[in-house]
This record gives C-alpha cells, structure tokens and sequence, in this order.
C-alpha cells in the first residue's frame, strides 16, 4: 500500500535578497513497510524535503499525500528522528524517551508499558534510570529512536542520524536502528551523503540533483540475502555496483 506520495512539489526560499529556488518538481512515492534513502550534493534540499513531509513548511506547489489524504486531512504521526539526539541531560533515559508522549499528554499505563517493552527489546532497560551522558553514542541514538516510536508513527524521517558518531560506531549503530525499524515494521525516509549507507541500508536510492534538486533517478536496491542487514549488504558484491552507479550519477553534471 502506498503510505507516502508527493506530486510535482516546488518550493522556493524567498529573502530581501531575492528568491532561491530549492525543489524543482519533485514527485515519488514510498510504499507501506520499506526503507528509503535520499542522496545528493550538499545544500540541495534533501532536509527540506523532510520538512514539508513533516508539515513544518509548505510548498509553492505540488502536494503531499499521506495514506492518499493531503497532509493537513492526515492523522498519521510521522516521527522525526534528528543528526543530534536531544536528549535532556536533566532526565533520565527512561523520561526521556517519554518525553514526545508527555508533551501530547498520552502517557498513560498503555503507552508507559509500550515503552518499556521498547526498552527492554532493544538493550535499554538496565540503563533506564540513568543520565544520557552515561550512555555510548550508539546507545544514545537507540534511545533517540525509541523516544520517537513511542508516539507509534506511521513514517519515520531520519535526517542524518548517524552523522555524529565516529566510523566504527556509525556502521554498528545503522546496523542496530535498521533492524529496529524492520522488527517494528516501519516505513522510513532517510537523508543522508553517504552512499555505502544508502546502499546498505534501503531498498530503493532516490538520487537528487544539484539546488534546485531534481530526482535524477529513483534506484532500486535488492541484495540476494536469506535474511539482509546493513552489515551483510556490504559485503555483498551487489554493494560496489549500486555505489558505483549512484557515485555516476551524483557526478553526472561534471
């Protein structure tokens, strides 16, 4: 089923200085349950795009479909998961991660026992009465992902999650966070520069354009694995091809 559509969107900044065009006629479509990665040149649009998916900015044209309603009509939580965790060093992981369902008034004995199942699955349990500096960059990110699932969205947006970490436990934690995403049955947007971690980590690659970003190519990604992961994905010999296709591409305009 088609959870996500967007339809000929445009989209402008508009300063004293004049106008900058940042989306020009962006149209794809992101199917119930799958994992989507965003790849371009830096400052094309990629995070904009998520913000108008979120509904934190609209567009000149085009419109955003969710579950077929436009975005306004959608009751659908999208969850929003950042490059920095935001975790409050004055709250524990455990009320932290609560957070999101406080803010909407929602944390009630059915939401409360969801999150601690969350916690338990996923290796945060011991730590739940402990501060966010107590906690590896890999095990903060965790808790970053599981604050977000609390509310149960329907559309995760991922922006860059896994930009701060260092290289070794970037791979782990991308690992972790897309079998947490497949095991809770997630559809996911991620925006990301790199390409390996596109590759390894989606099923299809939409590949933009220099600003005003345009999708150059939309790339589906299937690796011949009993049960894929990130990790296993990169040591498929699929793995070069796709990134050597998708460097092509983001290179193209050379």
């Amino acid at each position: 089923m088609e959870l996500l559509k967007l339809e000929h969107v445009f989209l402008s900044y508009h300063t004293p200085g004049g106008e900058t065009p940042v989306l020009d006629d962006i149209s794809f479509s992101l199917e119930q349950g799958t994992f989507t990665a965003v790849v371009g040149p830096s400052g094309c649009g990629k995070s904009t795009i998520l913000n108008l998916i979120s509904g934190l900015i609209r567009p000149e044209s085009g419109r955003v479909f969710i579950e077929g309603k436009s975005l306004s009509q959608s009751e659908l939580n999208i969850g929003y998961m950042l490059q920095k965790d935001h975790l409050f060093e004055w709250r524990t992981v455990e009320s932290n991660v609560l957070l999101g369902l406080e803010i909407q008034h929602k944390a009630d004995a059915k939401n409360r026992a969801r999150v601690d199942r969350l916690l338990k699955a996923y290796g945060l349990s011991p730590f739940k009465h402990s501060r966010p500096s107590q906690l590896s960059g890999g095990m903060r990110q965790r808790a970053a992902l599981i604050r977000t699932l609390a509310l149960d969205p329907a559309l995760l947006l991922l922006d860059e999650p896994f930009s701060a970490l260092d290289y070794q436990t970037r791979l782990s934690v991308s690992d972790d966070i897309w079998q947490i995403i497949r095991r809770e049955k997630k559809t996911a947007l991620l925006v990301t520069h790199d390409i390996s971690e596109a590759v390894s980590m989606a099923d299809q690659v939409i590949v933009l354009t220099r600003r005003p970003a345009r999708i150059r190519r939309v790339i589906p990604i299937t690796f011949k694995l009993p049960e894929r992961t990130p990790m296993a994905s990169r040591d498929m010999p699929e793995f070069k091809q796709y990134f050597n296709l998708i460097w092509k591409e983001l290179n193209s305009h050379e």
